[in-house]
């Protein structure tokens, strides 16, 4: 049962960042993104009021469908205004604040839990998402797509798929879905790796607080590094970083060198953040950005949902340590494309 109410947030999330980022090319980023802030505060309280797991399942249904709002709203805004030289800068300042706001998330609400029980982790998110809600208010007006016939549901999924296709679009989704897909698989074999050397939970927190902390440190410059030299270095590079951490970690013994290695993964992750995010800019015309946003965004959430319990299913056949060689199987697969793809056109 907790599975499924976990999982639900993913199944509902990922079809929601593609209707609701079509939505936004239709109408502008500010109302949706507004919507989607107040649908997360409104779930976030109710999470402290469910009494039975029937609640919490139709919750994060909904909590799932409010997210496919926000996500590429807030997206297409960044891309929106940012300069056309400085898209890499402007994901890198993006990608900031998700490992910000990972990293105080993981601090606070362990903290407020351990203090104050459970359920004033939900009233400070839901204080925190008002918040934003009501800052975007103030947000200036977006542009949206005006004079549009309606398109055939048909249409529509011919349009995604003519995105997924598109040469300038496939080295950002495959590598969006690839780390994510990586990812989930640390998420859910980092814990026991841990425990199998006869560490506690506390330093999980710990190596994956320091992994979130260099992501954060090092988007901005990352940003800056693709707007000067180009999407594919950064992309290629991070994806190295990334294959050769994942393929060290199984055979790690001490705490230390986890932290490093988890180090060296951010340092990965944070090169291809900026990167393939611009990359979405750079080929998605005006009124395209809600809908790529919206793809990028569900191949972000299907990553984490795949890969959790593919590399678990694989982990629990083979082991632990070929469960984690084989979460770093996509990211290979990726950075064959982006070395296939940017590196010929120099994107």
């Amino acid at each position: 049962m907790i599975g499924l109410i976990v999982g639900l947030y993913s199944i509902t999330n990922t079809p929601a960042n593609l209707f609701f980022g079509r939505l936004i090319d239709k109408v502008g980023y500010k109302k949706p993104l507004i919507a989607g802030l107040l649908g997360d505060a409104i779930c976030m309280l109710s999470y402290s009021i469910c009494a039975l797991p029937i609640h919490l399942v139709i919750l994060r249904i909904f909590h799932g469908m409010t997210g496919g709002l926000a996500g590429p709203a807030t997206m297409s805004a960044a891309v929106e205004h940012a300069h056309e030289s400085k898209k890499g800068r402007a994901m890198g300042l993006y990608g900031m604040s998700i490992g910000i706001a990972t990293l105080v998330g993981y601090g606070l609400s362990s903290v407020l839990s351990a203090h104050l029980g459970y359920k004033s982790v939900f009233y400070c998110g839901a204080v925190l998402l008002l918040i934003g809600a009501l800052l975007s208010f103030a947000m200036p007006g977006s542009k949206a797509s005006t004079g549009e016939a309606r398109i055939p549901i048909k249409e529509e999924f011919r349009k995604v798929g003519k995105l997924l296709r598109r040469k300038g679009l496939v080295p950002s989704y495959c590598s969006i879905f690839a780390i994510y897909f990586a990812f989930g698989g640390i998420i859910t074999l980092l814990p026991l790796q841990v425990k199998n050397l006869g560490m506690e939970p506390f330093h999980v927190g710990i190596i994956l607080a320091i992994f979130a902390a260099v992501f954060m440190l090092l988007q901005f410059p990352s940003g800056v590094v693709s707007d000067r030299l180009g999407r594919w270095i950064p992309i290629a590079t991070g994806l190295s970083l990334s294959i050769i951490s994942l393929a060290i970690l199984p055979h790690l013994e001490s705490f230390a060198s986890l932290a490093a290695t988890m180090a060296l993964y951010g340092a990965g992750y944070a090169a291809v953040f900026p990167s393939i995010s611009a990359l979405v800019a750079d080929n998605a015309a005006p009124e395209e950005r809600g809908i790529t946003t919206g793809i990028f965004h569900a191949l972000l959430t299907a990553g984490v949902a795949v890969g959790a319990p593919v590399v678990g299913w694989v982990a629990g056949l083979s082991g632990t340590v070929f469960g984690l060689t084989f979460a770093s199987g996509a990211l290979v697969l990726a950075l064959i494309v982006v070395l296939t793809t940017l590196q010929r056109n120099h994107s």
